[in-house]
């Protein structure tokens, strides 16, 4: 059973009425129904023809997490789906997490996919990683594994190494809201069980609804006991509980909320959107290290263009990218503003090359803020710019980078200020003095983006805005970019440099921050934006197709 095709388990449901305290004792072998000691019975779920909204926005202020368990809660009908009719295949989750499942399966314990690569799953996408929660403890999880370390004070997880990769598990006895002990459920619902409560109350600690979805790969059964499916269907972002205590509970979900909807394409609940709005400013409280890992997950998995549209809409682009905001401000870019400018034009280019499964090094977007910044402080030829990416990607070879950049005929993207007109550079050495110097000034704008005064100052022309210091971008990282235009601003071709054969993209050596795939995917994102290749021409007319030949009066069909 325990192959790469999930066998089907079958399981006689556990029917009983409220209220009751269940106790069991501890088994090492055991399954969700013996994942707590102590498991308080809910009611049943009422099936009303018109259930009220999921969670809806109280006119009264919410009740804390303490009184949340004295009132009980309300919700949307409890879900349980068949993945098959769902469309999810075994054949997409990824094999480390295959092998995980597995071999917690074959110890007796039940495990279940959570969170957002459950949401992906359904919605057909590649996930950026697999969790899995399991009924045994994570000492236990430490034990069937040779490779495992238990991580993480406040809410401990798992860390399984398997085939190069980390898989995290998380166990049903971590409850992350102790105060939520004494929930209690109204349900109708004749098959409601234990199993049902446990795994409805892990999801009440979930962030949004739909990444409040559970997966049983064994049983081939997907559970729903938060409206998710409903909300995936809406294309929406929606709390759990409501917004405005959730937020306050974790501000970090106002980043996981900015960073889902962007990469879904989802829109907020008119509460969530309120919510995000009014208590931005709460990021700023966060450690530095979990925000440049939030924004990495922004920028660095495929939907930064988006991300960076999102945080300038809700007010968050000024707290955490200052200089940034204040170039969307001095080219008048309004929140809700559908134009483009140079700056997410390169990170649109740059989404174009990543993937969740596939991200990119954070050195690669950090260098991307620094370069754009140096041509917002002193616009270029567009020349010197091609030349300067085609430096980058042939190791420091300017003489051989300007002989390309030369021979370029097709036209420049006209729209950006930070270009200037196209001049003749009839000596080379001037040419080449202008690429090193913008290399230079790539320096200069990341010693900036890293300097809390200057970060301090950048919005200060626009008094209304809120003043941050923000500088959450690490020495190793500012390291990092630094290393990736030397070969450049040093001017002698890289003595090391292997040249790279076609542009198939290392993804393994991206995302660790091989220095020649960073400079790879840098040099063509910027070469581009700036020279934008031409549209490939339509494709011929297939015999038979129909053409419809629109005239003065009438049209004609014809074969």
């Amino acid at each position: 059973m325990a192959v790469a095709g999930f066998g089907a388990v079958s399981r006689t449901p556990f029917s009983y009425r409220a209220p009751l305290v269940l106790t069991f004792r501890r088994d090492p072998r055991r399954n969700l129904a013996t994942a707590l000691d102590t498991v308080a019975e809910p009611d049943c779920l009422s099936n009303d023809e018109h259930p009220p909204p999921a969670f809806a926005r109280p006119s009264s202020p919410p009740p804390s997490p303490n009184q949340r368990g004295c009132e009980g809660v309300k919700g949307p009908a409890w879900k349980k789906m068949s993945s098959k009719e769902l469309g999810i295949k075994t054949s997409m989750i990824a094999k480390p997490t295959r092998l995980v499942l597995n071999a917690l399966r074959k110890e007796g314990y039940d495990v279940y996919l959570v969170g957002g690569c459950v949401r992906d799953l359904i919605m057909k996408r590649t996930p950026k990683d697999f969790d899995i929660i399991t009924s045994a403890e994570l000492k236990e999880v430490q034990k069937t594994f040779s490779r495992c370390n238990i991580v993480g004070k406040r809410f401990p997880i798992c860390h399984v190494y398997c085939s190069n990769s980390i898989v995290e598990v998380s166990s049903f006895s971590t409850l992350q809201k102790k105060p939520n002990n004494d929930l209690t459920y109204s349900s109708g619902r004749s098959d409601c069980d234990k199993q049902d409560y446990i795994r409805w109350r892990n999801c009440l600690g979930r962030d949004f609804t739909i990444n409040g979805l559970m997966f049983n790969p064994f049983s081939n059964f997907v559970y729903d006991y938060l409206g998710g499916m409903e909300d995936l269907k809406k294309a929406k972002v929606r709390t759990v509980i409501p917004a405005h205590t959730s937020f306050q509970e974790d501000c970090a979900r106002i980043l996981r909320a900015i960073r889902i909807a962007a990469r879904l394409g989802f829109r907020f609940s008119k509460e969530t959107a309120y919510s995000v709005r009014d208590l931005a400013s709460s990021v700023l409280g966060l450690d530095k290290g979990r925000i440049l890992m939030e924004m990495n997950y922004m920028l660095a998995y495929g939907s930064a263009e988006a991300s960076l549209r999102l945080l300038w809409r809700f007010g968050l682009l000024e707290l955490l990218l200052p200089i940034q905001a204040a170039y969307f401000v001095s080219q008048g870019f309004r929140r809700r503003d559908k134009r483009s400018n140079m700056l997410l034009t390169l990170f649109f280019n740059l989404d174009k090359l990543l993937a969740p499964n596939r991200p990119c090094h954070n050195s690669l977007w950090v260098g991307l803020l620094a370069f754009h910044q140096a041509l917002v402080r002193q616009p270029r030829d567009p020349l010197v710019v091609a030349t300067f990416t085609l430096a980058l990607h042939n190791g420091g070879d300017l003489a051989e980078a300007v002989e390309i950049a030369r021979a370029i005929t097709y036209p420049h993207d006209v729209s950006f200020p930070e270009l200037l007109q196209p001049q003749r550079w009839d000596m080379v050495d001037e040419l080449v003095k202008e690429v090193v110097d913008l290399a230079s000034a790539v320096n200069a704008a990341l010693s900036s983006m890293t300097d809390d005064y200057f970060v301090s100052k950048a919005m200060a022309k626009y008094p209304r805005a809120p003043c941050s210091d923000m500088v959450f971008i690490p020495l190793q990282v500012y390291l990092r970019v630094c290393r990736i235009v030397e070969c450049v601003g040093h001017g002698d071709k890289d003595e090391s440099f292997i040249p790279k054969q076609g542009g198939k993209i290392n993804y393994h050596a991206l995302a660790q921050g091989g220095l020649p795939e960073v400079r790879h995917v840098f040099a063509r994102v910027v070469f581009d934006a700036v020279y934008p290749p031409p549209p490939p021409p339509p494709p011929p007319p297939q015999p038979g197709t129909v053409r419809v030949l629109h005239e003065s009066s009438s049209s004609a069909d014809q074969v």
